[in-house]
């Protein structure tokens, strides 16, 4: 269950510091444009302090938490839906964020976390660990809101696999994908054979034809 860790300091933006001139503006004053939507209310837009979100940014539970949102001395509770940065430097320009109503579920994305690497025998063996997720698109209410999905690698053989459906879900959680009109159990980690470069010994001998008689060895014929 998730929760409150985190509180962003949030203010809410005026008529004039609305627009794509105006989120400039305030990116030049150190504060990153925001919104805050969901809930039958009406979308707040606001800003955060850059330094104050790069802090928060840095925590992955920040993702999958639920937020308490501080707006000139109110309170909303809500989850980050998306996050927009710089494509080369990295730094966030825009964030959305979507309220919490309680008794209605919510779509999350949750990161996975894969255990059991070190012992798993498949690793023993010179097998190698192929994670193929790094999140979970999942559906629950806010009260069930887990900070991460674990999925136990530790008794995968080579040429195994693990699927969505071998994933341990959290009660009153379900997974997006598998909840779906036609649901695909795919693959999210599995363990391959180890790679082994299989080297050819006639490639390492040179055709003494192909080398200059006097680069060749051996005794040279005489008084011809």
């Amino acid at each position: 269950m998730s929760d409150i860790l985190y509180t962003v300091n949030g203010i809410i933006r005026t008529d004039d510091q609305q627009g794509k001139g105006a989120s400039r503006r305030l990116r030049k004053q150190n504060l990153v444009p925001a919104i805050i939507y969901g809930g039958n209310e009406e979308p707040t837009t606001i800003a955060i302090k850059n330094n104050e979100l790069w802090k928060l940014l840095e925590n992955e539970a920040f993702f999958s938490n639920i937020l308490t949102i501080k707006l000139d001395g109110q309170e909303e509770l809500a989850v980050i839906k998306d996050l927009q940065r710089h494509p080369s430097k990295g730094f966030p320009m825009h964030a959305d964020f979507q309220r919490i109503v309680k008794g209605e579920k919510i779509n999350m994305n949750i990161p996975v976390h894969f255990v059991g690497r070190e012992t798993a025998p498949g690793v023993k063996a010179g097998g190698i660990l192929s994670t193929l997720v790094t999140d979970i698109e999942i559906v629950c209410l806010p009260q069930d809101l887990p900070e991460y999905l674990e999925v136990d690698v530790s008794e995968l053989e080579i040429g195994e696999s693990l699927h969505l459906t071998d994933i341990k879900l959290p009660e009153g959680v379900i997974l997006f994908e598998l909840d779906v009109d036609e649901p695909i159990d795919r693959t999210v980690v599995n363990m391959q054979a180890p790679t082994v470069e299989e080297v050819d010994e006639d490639t390492e001998e040179v055709d003494a034809a192909d080398v200059p008689a006097s680069e060749q060895g051996g005794e040279e014929d005489k008084g011809e």
